[in-house]
């Protein structure tokens, strides 16, 4: 069967970062790149300890056939913030499958705040992410998708997404999920999965301790599990829009807990 993308002409491509403090100043050690997923510039708008870098994919969309990687580690006593400048966009696939892989580490704090992830009808789209955390690391991360574009008036008839994900803490299993969900498929519609609504998140953090105030006050903005060590948020909806609102709302009231500081929002978001 002849491809209408051919593997041949996808993009392959590797970023690899690493953070670590440097007198109290977290920077940007080491980058390592192979293809067209880079880190523009590394900044620091909240003060020398945390720092922030923006993941870009050139291209401006995913493909049939695209393999993206991006790994991350955070040494002990860094504080490091990735995020994008828009929306992911995984196009139709004339039949190669896409691919997405997250490899984060953090013995000191890494947040993953990506904005959402529009996955088009017609595609077939992988994502993956694996965080490995210290005895001491802290994480917050979430992911937003969006099944079809809802201002083209379309839908997600075929097609496929395929979901897993997994957190470790010093070898030992926090949690693990996997999914799969395909276009014009029942999960779309029943009550067990989307509901008939398109759009969808997880948010998760580290969180070994927390009150009934602060477990209520996240509620009101998703549905929030605590489990051990590890808090999970949920949003089901029809509007990324909302969805990013909520978690950003989350995370205000998170981030203070799991990383001992008050949130600062990426200067990007309001671009």
């Amino acid at each position: 069967m002849r491809l209408a993308e051919p593997i041949l002409a996808s993009w392959k491509a590797h970023l690899g970062l690493r953070f670590e403090p440097r007198g109290g100043r977290t920077i940007l050690a080491e980058r390592r790149l192979d293809g067209p997923l880079v880190v523009q510039k590394s900044l620091h708008p909240e003060g020398d300890a945390v720092c922030h870098a923006i993941v870009v994919h050139p291209p401006g969309g995913i493909a049939g056939g695209d393999e993206l990687v991006l790994a991350c580690k955070a040494g002990a006593g860094a504080h490091a913030l990735l995020t994008t400048p828009g929306a992911g966009k995984w196009y139709r696939s004339g039949g190669a499958l896409a691919s997405q892989r997250l490899h984060f580490e953090a013995d000191g704090t890494l947040e993953w705040l990506p904005r959402e992830t529009i996955v088009f009808d017609g595609a077939l789209a992988r994502l993956e992410s694996q965080v490995d955390l210290g005895a001491a690391g802290a994480y917050i991360g979430w992911e937003v998708v969006c099944l079809g574009r809802a201002t083209a008036g379309e839908g997600f008839s075929h097609g496929s997404v395929r979901f897993s994900s997994r957190i470790t803490r010093a070898g030992r299993l926090l949690w693990t999920e996997r999914g799969a969900i395909e276009g014009g498929g029942a999960i779309l519609r029943s009550a067990a999965g989307l509901g008939g609504h398109r759009v969808f998140g997880t948010l998760v953090a580290t969180l070994d301790r927390a009150d009934a105030t602060l477990i209520a006050a996240c509620r009101a903005h998703a549905a929030v599990t605590h489990l051990p060590g590890l808090l999970v948020a949920r949003y089901l909806g029809d509007a990324s829009e909302e969805a990013f609102e909520r978690f950003t709302r989350l995370w205000e009231l998170l981030r203070p807990v799991v990383a001992g500081r008050e949130a600062v929002v990426p200067r990007i978001w309001s671009t």
